[in-house]
């Protein structure tokens, strides 16, 4: 895997979008207003940095 598509926790998400909640965040996912993510084994859940960055340039062409 390349370091461009890196799995990224939901903390760093999160610090990426500029400090959004928590809880702000599962809401999104809830309604699906949030990128894909993959949820693993241990219960955690991981964003690729390639779907996160792709789900903020559909925002950036709908804005």
């Amino acid at each position: 895997m390349s370091q461009r598509n890196e799995l990224l926790t939901v903390r760093q998400v999160l610090d990426e979008l500029g400090g959004v909640s928590r809880r702000t965040f599962y809401r999104w996912r809830e309604i699906g207003k949030a990128p894909k993510g993959i949820r693993l084994p241990n219960g955690e859940l991981r964003i690729y940095r390639s779907d996160l960055d792709a789900w903020l340039e559909s925002l950036r062409s709908t804005a």
